[in-house]
């Protein structure tokens, strides 16, 4: 039984990938981050570029609690069947935090969320996980952030 139910899990992830549609719906957006969560919140403009269907590079600044933190981050994108405009993604970056006092921090930023994108309209919503490993000050780690993202495509 345990081997038919791998069989089968193997099959619908298979069919799944097969009738996924492709997930780049748009080349760039520009827009504002929200990175939000434990800890502060901070707010800045944001850039994402699809390189090919499913590939992405994301660059935000985002400011808040006397913080200034530069990200770039990759992303694996794809087209959720059945649901157009829906993508899911997963990525990872490096973030540098620049702290009022002259600290400054490094981290690696993995990412996992969904981007919607209205149909006929230039605009997209994006809604992702994103923690912060601190590799700095003692390698500290923030598992309770998020993003969210108002984009204007083009």
């Amino acid at each position: 039984m345990k081997n038919l139910l791998k069989s089968l899990f193997a099959i619908v992830f298979l069919a799944i990938g097969a009738t996924q549609a492709k997930a780049q719906i748009y080349k760039t957006s520009l827009g504002l981050s929200v990175d939000f969560g434990d800890g502060s919140t901070l707010v800045g403009p944001a850039v994402k570029h699809f390189f090919d269907g499913n590939n992405a590079g994301q660059a935000e600044v985002v400011f808040g609690n006397h913080v200034t933190m530069l990200q770039a981050m990759y992303s694996y994108n794809k087209g959720i069947s059945g649901a157009k405009g829906l993508n899911w993604y997963l990525g990872i970056g490096p973030a540098l935090g620049f702290v009022k006092g002259g600290d400054t921090q490094f981290a690696i930023r993995p990412m996992a969320g969904l981007e919607y994108k209205i149909n006929g309209a230039p605009i997209a919503f994006s809604f992702d996980w994103r923690p912060a490993f601190w590799l700095t000050d003692g390698g500290d780690s923030n598992v309770g952030r998020f993003g969210f993202g108002f984009k204007f495509t083009l």
